[in-house]
């Protein structure tokens, strides 16, 4: 599918999910290579940025956790920006850009002269509005996890493990994803300059700068879900000595009565008590008796 959106003579076209017919049209019509048009078609595994003459090529790969209409936690987009046009391709249905669609068709974002200089203006807009849907993102998990710390001391370890490992792999999911971003931001900084002229790479720093916050926000949650889950961890294995304390004073406390019944059921001539009119009661009496030395015992030594 291709959305195009002019205004003032600059062109974004938007492919999702482009086809070779439509990746065709897109290539003849702003001369893009055909190594460049190929690649729109297939999603790539890692990012990058190509410098061509009329144009860069620019790959980044978006990490998503709730904002994902697929199983895939990774959002590829494909750029293409030249002076006056900008191509994105996707293969998913990415919010930030459908918001940015609407932003762009009232030209809210494009009312000063010096933002539609050229694609590079709307590019920089463009990412500026995704790494705030990843901000976004991260402020979700970060409820998630005070959610998880409320729970934890509810008494509800058992139940947070599944979903402290959700939420652990969320965010590594958005670590991994965004590692390479700073280094192929810094890649296209270079290329940008040499193409828009220097005065654009102040622009790229800003994004640079709010890609480290997003960084710095992902660590942040990764030791908050650290300590969480050593907390969680500690409070299972509390837990989990205590029923295997009760479980062997239970076994200390059965283990006599059991003993003694053993004793007074051997079939033999001289066995005390046995015969007598009372003896039932006498062995129930001293299995008693024995249940309460042990708990006795138990108490004072603090077990429980």
């Amino acid at each position: 599918m291709v959305n195009r959106y002019e205004h003032n003579g600059l062109v974004w076209v938007d492919l999702e999910t482009p086809t070779e017919t439509e990746v065709r049209q897109i290539m003849e019509e702003f001369t893009i290579d055909p190594l460049v048009a190929e690649e729109l078609l297939i999603p790539s595994v890692k990012p990058k940025v190509e410098s061509y003459r009329n144009y860069i090529y620019l790959i980044l790969h978006f990490p998503a956790f709730k904002h994902t209409h697929t199983d895939n936690r990774e959002q590829e987009i494909d750029f293409i920006v030249g002076k006056r046009f900008l191509i994105t391709a996707r293969y998913d249905t990415i919010d930030p850009l459908h918001k940015f669609a609407k932003v762009f068709e009232v030209h809210s974002i494009l009312e000063k002269k010096d933002q539609v200089k050229h694609g590079g203006f709307l590019l920089y807009h463009m990412i500026r509005k995704l790494y705030k849907a990843v901000e976004h993102e991260l402020d979700f998990i970060r409820d998630e996890l005070v959610d998880v710390e409320q729970k934890i001391f509810e008494g509800r370890e058992r139940e947070m493990v599944v979903k402290l490992s959700e939420l652990s792999r969320a965010l590594l999911c958005f670590k991994q994803s965004l590692s390479m971003h700073r280094a192929t931001l810094e890649s296209f900084d270079h290329a940008a300059g040499r193409f828009f002229g220097t005065t654009f790479s102040y622009h790229m720093r800003s994004v640079v700068g709010l890609y480290q916050r997003v960084q710095e926000d992902i660590i942040g949650n990764l030791d908050t879900l650290s300590e969480l889950r050593e907390t969680n961890n500690s409070l299972l294995s509390i837990k989990q000595n205590e029923i295997m304390k009760t479980l062997t004073l239970m076994a200390f406390t059965t283990f006599p009565l059991v003993l003694i019944a053993a004793i007074f059921s051997m079939d033999t001539k001289n066995t005390p008590f046995i015969g007598n009119p009372f003896d039932f009661w006498i062995v129930l009496g001293i299995m008693l008796c024995a249940t309460g030395v042990f708990f006795s015992f138990f108490r004072h030594r603090g077990w429980l």
